[in-house]
């Protein structure tokens, strides 16, 4: 039986070795490649090919949505997980808006990211129950949607940078 394939996107070395570990203790899965960034990345899946992409949502230098993005341009097929430490439905919105095909916080449990990664690769979507229950609630208010809803992706990382204190 062929293993899923995975290739782990995160600037943080120990986020990515705990994120093998749990891949490890399955039998169908294996973590092919790793890499610290979106460029990385990029030059990894234009040399072979991936069954899923886990993808770190914030990144220095390009974010994971930019990368996210062009991954999908040149990629269509590819199912990409978004991973986040941001439990924020603006975030999941904006993934998948993007083309991530599943969304799940750093804060979910190991058997959580495998259920989420077999259901991704056999076509499907995923987002924690929780996620789906806030983003409908989100959905549902057109007309009462904040006004940084609107922000390009770029404007609102700033504007999440200005509101933590950063300048």
């Amino acid at each position: 039986m062929k293993k899923i394939e995975i290739l782990i996107v995160d600037d943080h070395p120990i986020v990515r070795e705990g994120f093998k570990q749990v891949i490890s203790e399955t039998n169908d899965m294996t973590v092919a490649d790793e890499a610290s960034n979106g460029q990385e990345a990029l030059s990894l899946v234009r040399k072979r090919e991936y069954d899923l992409i886990m993808l770190d949502i914030s990144m220095p230098g390009r974010s994971g949505l930019e990368i996210l993005k062009e991954l999908k341009t040149e990629y269509t097929k590819i199912p990409v997980l978004i991973l986040s430490i941001y439990p924020e439905e603006q975030y999941a919105v904006r993934a998948f808006r993007a083309g991530a095909s599943g969304y799940l916080t750093k804060a979910s449990a190991p058997n959580e990211l495998i259920f989420a990664i077999r259901k991704i690769v056999k076509g499907g979507r995923y987002v924690s129950e929780s996620l789906a229950e806030r983003l409908t609630y989100y959905l549902d208010q057109d007309a009462s949607r904040p006004l940084h809803d609107v922000l390009s992706d770029r404007e609102y990382q700033v504007l999440l940078m200005l509101g933590s204190g950063k300048t």
